[in-house]
């Protein structure tokens, strides 16, 4: 079985381009369910489990036991892990049958996506100062994360031939190697152009100390010239969080859900955000409208009168007095 998990990692991520990452916890979650098969199970050694055995009831335990440590959504993505895995070894002729389709996936917890207020945005944008490289740099990455809600692995993975900067729009490659058109705009440009010129300067800086005149073409460097890394733009936010008193908990994807809100709020429809964002579904985009009429509540709560004079004494509206005879 270890030798088909071997095989499947390598055929999601030359055949299906996913992500390091995602690979990665598709790996976790196979090889946590040999563990689980091989040791509290059947009691025999990994390689010794026949794919051919492996039934309904051995999926079910393992989300049995995985209940007792993880949450429903980590049980989901297992689930979901093994899902594929058996599809592809049925592909392939590994196995006759899927004992994880027939499952039902544990139902998570829907929770509503954390996203910045307009005044919070603005403070963390403008929070890098100064003319220094660095910072130019830091102020060019919040903008055009806000700008575009990319992911920030789409992010630290753009080139500056990914950019037409007169045209504002970038072309990013996505989950499952999806290519999309994303736009920004004129912050966004202005940041991006005074990142390029600060970074033509301290570029000169290092070919004089080194005589290193590498790494021109990724978009965001650090002090070394090598390509910025998604930790180190997670570094990057915590600082300017932790400098304009922003709420913690506040992370890039925070940035990519603060800017399919506001486009919400601002009147955009669910299949352009769906573009924008490279959802591969519209069901992943729709969460976005319960954070929009959690919005609509609050307004309404603040703003109409017989809301707020029951807000006020703390219990419902008393009903209209009833209307006078006539006569």
């Amino acid at each position: 079985m270890r030798a088909l998990i071997v095989r499947f990692l390598a055929h999601l991520e030359g055949e299906r381009a996913l992500s390091p990452h995602t690979v990665r916890a598709y790996e976790g979650d196979l090889l946590r369910f040999a563990e689980f098969l091989a040791v509290d199970y059947w009691s025999q050694p990994i390689e010794a489990i026949d794919l051919a055995a492996i039934d309904v009831v051995a999926v079910r335990s393992h989300l049995a036991a995985l209940a007792r440590g993880h949450g429903r959504r980590s049980q989901g993505r297992a689930l979901s892990a093994l899902r594929s895995f058996f599809r592809w070894a049925c592909r392939v002729g590994e196995a006759t049958a899927n004992p994880a389709q027939g499952v039902r996936t544990p139902k998570a917890p829907q929770l509503l996506p954390r996203h910045l207020r307009p005044g919070e945005i603005e403070a963390l944008l403008t929070a890098p100062a100064g003319d220094e490289p660095m910072a130019q740099r830091d102020r060019a990455i919040l903008e055009l994360l806000y700008a575009t809600g990319l992911r920030v692995a789409e992010l630290v993975g753009l080139d500056w031939r990914d950019l037409e900067l007169k045209e504002r729009v970038l072309r990013t490659l996505g989950k499952g190697g999806k290519e999309r058109m994303v736009p920004f705009g004129r912050p966004a440009q202005a940041a991006l152009r005074a990142w390029r010129d600060g970074w033509s300067t301290l570029r000169e800086r290092l070919v004089a100390a080194r005589g290193d005149s590498s790494a021109e073409e990724p978009l965001f460097l650090n002090l070394r010239g090598e390509r910025l890394t998604d930790r180190s733009v997670r570094r990057i936010l915590d600082r300017y969080v932790d400098a304009t008193a922003t709420a913690r908990g506040v992370h890039p994807h925070t940035l990519r859900h603060t800017f399919a809100t506001h486009l919400l709020e601002g009147g955009a429809d669910l299949r352009a955000i769906q573009e924008l964002l490279g959802h591969s579904s519209l069901s992943t985009t729709q969460r976005y409208t319960h954070v929009d009429i959690e919005r609509l509540q609050s307004v309404y709560r603040d703003s109409h009168p017989r809301a707020r004079s029951a807000a006020a004494a703390g219990a419902p509206a008393p009903p209209p007095p009833p209307e006078r005879g006539v006569g």
